[in-house]
Formats: structure tokens, sequence, C-alpha cells
């Protein structure tokens, strides 16, 4: 009896130190301070996103916006398909269905043709994808890495994801933004089934980056380099647009992607518009938008309305739009569906899409990738995207908000504490 106490008593004590391990919330909140040195349009921003941030701006790119399934789905396979030498694909979900076979079927043929495939897939958001599926892919020579799936060595670390969504073909033509491979993201965003969300392809120079941002995930988790002209082809400019694929992880730094946001907030003076799937900012987040609020920047948000996957993440974050409201930043819920789009723009200069959320988890748990676009024409491309997803909309007000149900405020109360691991 005394054996089984110790031991029982162990693996109490184990159980515990994994649980305060991956799920402790921060010990304090982020005080960073990004002083207000300039202006979007001014030059020294993209000096310092290149330099101090983030990896260097690279010109000569163009880009492709995809909208929903229905544009978004094909393109990547027909990518996929005309795939010559290699394939890096790296994706937060990957559930099985019809996309999920379709994807399959795609990477298999590619493989079996003699194309080097390689797919990073996340432990935790592939759960749902069948032993059957992966085991047809590595048997037709497709490497696959799940990241942090369960080791001994990876307990400690089982809250950490890869939130990544990248695609790179051949070294040359690259996807990412926020869709995953499930059938929820069909279609065109036509009903409740059918997520709302948007992708982009890459071509140019910045493909070197997003190739480096799967390896970066690879290397960690195989020990395998990939490397060689087949993966890092000289790419000339095949476009006028400069970009940069900024990418971040808890163990490389994970205030990097905050503070890239920080940046651009503190040197808005004009607008600043915020698609985001899931909006759970901290403290500092708030401080700095209400901040740029009150020097007479325009502040406008897009969120789920009651469609929404995370019922619990919805509910944490509407605890805070109060404060938000009553500095004057525009509140609006997205009513056809869930939305699913991550999305910044700021004085219609700089955009900023990917995988990243507005939230905690994005900003110190996740590894996360978002592409950098700076360009006037393809800001105001994007501010016309932002605004007809705004007509889908419904106003939320300072009224409702403080017209919250008891039971409304009990349950934010309840999960607001917990935000940071939502």
């Amino acid at each position: 009896m005394i054996i089984l106490a110790i031991l029982a008593s162990i693996l109490v004590t184990v159980i515990a130190t994994i649980l305060v391990l991956n799920f402790r919330t921060p010990e304090k909140e982020p005080n960073h301070r990004v002083d207000r040195c300039y202006r979007i349009h001014d030059p020294q921003l993209k000096r310092e996103m290149g330099v101090l941030l983030g990896p260097t701006i690279v010109g000569g790119n163009r880009i492709q916006v995809l909208q929903n399934g229905d544009e978004i789905f094909p393109a990547m396979l027909a990518a996929i398909g005309a795939a010559q030498r290699t394939i890096t694909f790296e994706t937060y979900i990957y559930w099985s269905g019809s996309i999920g076979e379709r994807f399959a079927e795609a990477l298999i043929e590619r493989a079996r043709a003699g194309v080097s495939v390689h797919v990073m897939l996340d432990w935790i958001g592939c759960d749902k994808i069948s032993p059957d599926l992966l085991v047809r892919m590595q048997a037709a020579g497709i490497e696959i890495a799940r990241y942090h799936a369960v080791h001994w060595f990876t307990l400690g670390r089982l809250n950490n994801r890869t939130h990544r969504k990248v695609l790179t073909v051949d070294g040359l033509v690259s996807f990412t933004g926020g869709v995953g491979i499930a059938d929820q993201w069909l279609g065109h965003a036509q009903d409740p089934a059918h997520w709302r969300d948007m992708h982009f392809k890459v071509v140019g120079p910045v493909s070197a980056q997003m190739q480096a941002a799967f390896l970066d995930n690879w290397i960690k988790t195989t020990g395998h380099v990939l490397h060689g002209e087949a993966y890092f082809p000289a790419i000339e400019p095949c476009g006028d647009l400069e970009m940069q694929m900024f990418v971040s992880s808890p163990e490389g730094g994970s205030d990097s992607m905050r503070l890239m946001y920080l940046t651009a907030i503190t040197a808005a003076e004009r607008s600043i518009d915020i698609e985001a799937a899931y909006f759970v900012p901290d403290r500092l987040m708030i401080r700095e938008l209400i901040a740029a609020r009150r020097r007479g920047v325009r502040i406008r948000l897009i969120v789920p309305g009651s469609h929404i996957d995370a019922k619990t993440v919805g509910i944490a974050s509407k605890h805070q739009w109060g404060t938000l409201l009553e500095h004057g930043i525009e509140v609006n819920l997205y009513q056809p569906t869930m939305l699913h789009c991550k999305m910044l723009i700021f004085d219609e200069l700089m955009v900023s899409v990917g995988s990243t959320n507005f939230d905690m988890r994005s900003f110190e748990l996740n590894d996360e990738a978002s592409l950098n676009v700076y360009d006037k024409r393809f800001a105001r491309e994007m501010t016309a995207v932002f605004e007809r997803d705004l007509i889908c909309c419904a106003p939320y007000t300072l009224g409702h908000w403080q017209g919250r149900s008891l039971r409304e405020r009990f349950d934010e109360m309840v999960l607001f504490p917990l935000r940071s691991q939502m």
C-alpha cells in the first residue's frame, strides 16, 4: 500500500508539472514601450521592420488574392500538380474529408512522379486526419512530420503549436493565409457550413523567405536540413511589390509578432482596419490601440458574430470591448458564417496577412507566419475587400455592450483570466 501511495503521488506530481508547464498564464502582462518616432509612410518604418524586427523586405514580387475555398483550393491544387522538383507544406489543420482526400491524391501523384514532398502537420490541429490517409501518403514517398507529437521530451511543450500555413512549390510559388485543409473551407462562404477566409498566392523573391518559414519547424522536428537549388533556386523579380515573410515562435522569441504589430499601430496616423477570427488582445495592445485612436486614427474591427467555432474565445473577447467602444473604436460582427480571416491594414499602405490571430495565443504560444506587403495599390485592394465584408456585418455599439445579460457578464468573468490559453 505504501508503494502504491508513493507511485500515485509521483504520478500526480508528474501530471501537475505537465499541466503547469503547458497551461500556465504569463507571469506578467507585456509592457513593451514602442515610442512613436515615424509614420507608416516614412521609409524608416520599412528599414526597421526589415532589420530590427524581421527578415529583409524584398521587392520584385506579385500577389494574387484568393477568396474562400472556391478560389483557394483550385489554385493550391494546380500549383501542386505543376510541381517539378519540390513541395513543402505546413498547416495547422488537415482533416479527413473531400478536400483532404483531394490534397492527398495530388501530393501522392507528384511524389510518385519523383517530386520530393515534405508535409508538416500540427499534432493537435491535425487530430482528425485518418491514419489510413497518412499511411497512403507515406507509402507514396511523402515525408510527413508531426509538430510536437507526444514524446517524453515534448511534454513541456504540448501547448506550443504550429499555426503556420505555408505551401511552397519548387521554391518559386508560395501560398499563405488563414485556410486549413478541411471541408468547412469549401464553397464561397455561402452559409454557416462554409467559412469565410482568404489565402494569397505569391511569386517572386519573397518565396525564399516563405520556404525558410517552413524549414524552421521542419529542422526543429526532423533535424533534416532541406537545401540546395531545388529548394532555394535563383528567383528573378517578377512584379513590383515589396514584401517580407514574418515568423514568430516561443522558441525563437515569441514577442516578435507582437512587436511588429505594435510598431505598425504606433506609426499609424489615419486608419487601422483589423479583420480577426479571434480577437483577444492583451492590455498592452488595447493601450496602444486607444493611444492611436486618441491621436485621430480611425480603427475598424471585424470579428465573428454568432457563428464562431470557439465560443469561449468569443465570450472572453467581448469582456474588453467596452473600453474600445468608449474610445470610438468601431466593432462589427460578421453575420453570414464563421469569419476566419486574419488581416491588418495600416494607413492604406501596409497589409499584414497570414496565420496570426490578434490574440495572446498567437503572440505567446503558437508558431505563426504573417506576410507583410508594403504597397498602396494592394492596400487599397484589401481595403475594398474589408469594406465588402463590412457590408455583411452588424455594428456592435457601446449600448449593446452595456446591455449584456448577467449570464454573459458572468461567463466573461470566468473565461477572461484564461484568455492566453484560448
